[in-house]
């Protein structure tokens, strides 16, 4: 015999390089055997040899093609910090966490300010012979993990059954709707009564 119930709490906050050009003139020398006779009527005439030109300056090699800059390379991205580990705190959290990614959800990591919540409210459970919420999500937003919590409780005749329960929430819609929740942290506690019933609280912030 196994009973289950779920609560959940939601707070909203009010809260070519240029060249350049130059004219250039050859002259011409005469020699002495280049002379003119001025009184001679039909002077021979000689044409002077010129003198020969010194060998034309060659042009300046072309200018080599200017090297392609070397491609900047900007520097590598910092590497992406790893996401923090998840800590397991609970079969109840594991079992949780399959449940979670099965549905394309990231797992919940453990709070120890929530298992103090669990703890006590498993024990009062048991304490009191019965499943019951006592403000357990109210409780949950004081760890200060966010503006919404939630809590899922149940009991086991037989004594700690994490697989059995997890059954149980899940078959549950309320119960699966705290475990599917927007959360990122959980916690969970079983307190086992003098009948050997088991009494567990579920925590989600």
């Amino acid at each position: 015999m196994a009973l289950a119930t779920g609560a959940m709490s939601i707070v909203r906050a009010h809260s070519s390089p240029s060249r350049a050009l130059t004219a250039s003139r050859s002259l011409l020398a005469f020699g002495s055997n280049d002379a003119v006779n001025v009184s001679d009527p039909a002077p021979q005439r000689m044409i002077p040899r010129p003198t020969p030109d010194p060998s034309p300056t060659p042009p300046p090699p072309p200018a080599a093609p200017a090297a392609p800059a070397a491609p900047v390379h900007s520097a590598p991205p910092p590497p992406r910090p790893a996401p923090p580990a998840i800590v397991i705190g609970s079969t109840q959290q594991v079992l949780i966490n399959q449940d979670r990614a099965r549905n394309g959800l990231g797992p919940l990591t453990w709070n120890s300010c929530l298992a103090s919540v669990a703890r006590s409210n498993a024990a009062r459970m048991a304490a009191q012979g019965y499943i019951s919420h006592t403000n357990g999500p109210n409780v949950d937003l004081t760890c200060g993990l966010g503006r919404q919590a939630g809590e899922n409780v149940g009991d086991w005749s037989a004594g700690v059954n994490d697989a059995q329960l997890n059954a149980m929430f899940v078959a549950s819609p309320e119960h699966l709707a705290n475990i599917l929740g927007p959360y990122h942290y959980v916690a969970s506690a079983w307190v086992v009564a003098p009948n050997g019933y088991g009494y567990i609280a579920v925590e989600f912030g």
